[in-house]
């Protein structure tokens, strides 16, 4: 069976690795002509690390993860509030099991697996996908694929296609994540460094061995901002006026982003649907269940839900009824636990970050 994965990511890639384990012909096409690099560390946590040990990706995952000892948080003044050798805002407690690592790290994984069995097409889109299963596209041919799966992320073209415009599905958290690569500016050894004022605040971490870092920001966002789009250079010069006034090392972080060629910038919003699934189409990660950044849930969810709807389009023989059935009761638990975690007041609690990240049996 001929089976087309819109986006190559995170989940498109681990849906892929899975599908084709289980025999079937897998293209994924991406819109940008590569991997794409940059991008903010990610957490791989609970179930999800069992994935990982299932794809065989465990050993390479430890060897790239962030050795961050701890942190210290200031005021809008540039104030120490306070320091911790425990944890780390990004991460968790730096006793847990689980494991955080640039993201762009894990795409690089995840391509290398598949890439031998896996046709990748990168620098083309999907324009449409009808009821018979044909695909046009941005640049290629048309095609005909037996399943279609969209896992191109929080605006997934797939998605809005299918089920719907994302407006519909598309609910706001009214913060924005800003974030880009720099190097190591302020002279961090696996330490980072936190500054907020209220729900305004930026944190940089050192990666790659102390030699550079990666700042994020967050602030407030408008009702409808997650419906907007911002080129670069508006995305920085917003970034600029909401830390206008900081202290501390704001000058240096925003000198830095001036210069930063990778800037992601993006409204933290969920993505709520009835339904993931319709005819033979499926979404998975983010197009599907996105919970926002918030959770630190948006990487375990991705692959799990394409560990289940691999494994249960293998176990149905390519069948979509059964198995899309399966992949949407298996998983809505656990998409609900995950996206019951962001609160825009206050970080999940040690306890219900625990229920959600072992809210399904593999």
């Amino acid at each position: 069976m001929r089976v087309l994965v819109s986006g190559a990511s995170i989940a498109g890639p681990a849906v892929a690795y899975w599908l084709s384990r289980h025999g079937f012909a897998v293209t994924v096409v991406e819109q940008a002509p590569a991997l794409r690099p940059g991008g903010q560390a990610i957490d791989v946590r609970g179930v999800a690390l069992e994935v990982v040990e299932r794809m065989g990706l465990m050993p390479r995952v430890q060897a790239v993860k962030t050795r961050m000892r701890g942190m210290t948080m200031y005021d809008r003044e540039g104030t120490e509030e306070w320091s911790s050798t425990e944890m780390t805002m990004s991460a968790g407690r730096l006793d847990s099991p689980d494991v955080e690592l640039l993201r762009e790290d894990l795409c690089a994984f995840l391509h290398e697996a598949t890439r031998d069995q896996v046709d990748y097409v990168f620098g083309d889109s999907v324009t449409a996908v009808e009821p018979d299963g044909r695909v046009e596209f941005e640049r290629g041919r048309p095609a005909v694929y037996d399943l279609v799966i969209g896992a191109d992320g929080l605006h997934s073209t797939v998605r809005r296609l299918v089920f719907g415009p994302e407006r519909d599905f598309l609910h706001s958290l009214r913060a924005r994540l800003a974030i880009f690569s720099a190097p190591n500016f302020l002279g961090l050894d696996n330490w980072q460094v936190w500054q907020r004022d209220g729900l305004r605040g930026y944190c940089v971490y050192p990666v790659r061995d102390n030699a550079e870092v990666r700042v994020i920001g967050g602030f407030e966002a408008g009702p409808e901002e997650h419906l907007e789009r911002v080129d670069a250079g508006g995305l920085k010069q917003l970034v600029a006026d909401r830390f206008a006034g900081f202290g501390g090392h704001t000058a240096e972080m925003l000198t830095a982003m001036w210069s930063a060629d990778d800037l992601y910038s993006d409204v933290m919003a969920q993505v709520r649907m009835p339904a993931w699934t319709s005819g033979r189409v499926a979404l998975v990660g983010d197009a599907a269940c996105c919970p926002s950044p918030i959770t630190g849930q948006g990487t375990s969810l991705a692959l799990v839900g394409a560990y289940v709807l691999g494994t249960e389009l293998g176990r149905s023989g390519g069948d979509p009824g059964p198995a899309f059935a399966a992949y949407e009761r298996r998983m809505r638990p656990f998409v609900d636990a995950n996206q019951a975690l962001a609160r825009p007041d206050r970080q999940p609690d040690d306890s219900a970050l625990d229920l959600a990240k072992n809210a399904i049996t593999l």
